[in-house]
């Protein structure tokens, strides 16, 4: 797992949202995107994590952030969690991990005593030519909104 560091360029990806509408990287150039990852959908950890940062959107956006939420969940699922907890940014359903795997949070994962390969919980702060600003390793699922604003 290569997962891209600060002052990487971040490589071109397209993928779907939970809508089927083509997304790719490109689409955010010239704006500062968040990109966050995230295991599962409608899972606590990562509910909590989405909707800290649905309650902390409007000021993030004053910050010129655009925001995607990445996993490998299936567009459906996607489509259920945005729709159930009413978030305005798109759900990536990266269901063959490619953007998953651009920026390297796919690897193995210890749970419960457990190890299993999946996506690791990591924020990307993206800058307006595309580079990485910051990558937030430790997410804070409840508090997540002031690590980027931090």
């Amino acid at each position: 797992m290569k997962t891209l560091k600060k002052g990487d360029i971040v490589p071109e990806f397209t993928s779907k949202d939970e809508k089927g509408n083509i997304v790719s990287l490109s689409d955010y150039k010239g704006k500062k995107l968040v990109v966050f990852f995230y295991p599962k959908a409608n899972t606590p950890g990562c509910t909590v994590e989405a909707c800290n940062l649905r309650d902390n959107y409007k000021e993030l956006q004053s910050k010129s952030y655009e925001l995607l939420g990445v996993s490998a969940d299936s567009q459906r699922r996607q489509s259920n969690f945005k729709n159930k907890f009413k978030f305005p940014f798109p759900l990536l359903a990266d269901e063959d991990k490619v953007v998953i795997n651009t920026f390297g949070v796919w690897g193995p994962k210890k749970f419960m005593g457990r190890e299993y390969d999946g996506i690791h919980r990591m924020t990307f702060l993206i800058d307006e030519n595309g580079i990485v600003e910051r990558v937030i390793e430790k997410v804070k699922t409840k508090d997540h909104a002031a690590q980027i604003l931090a």
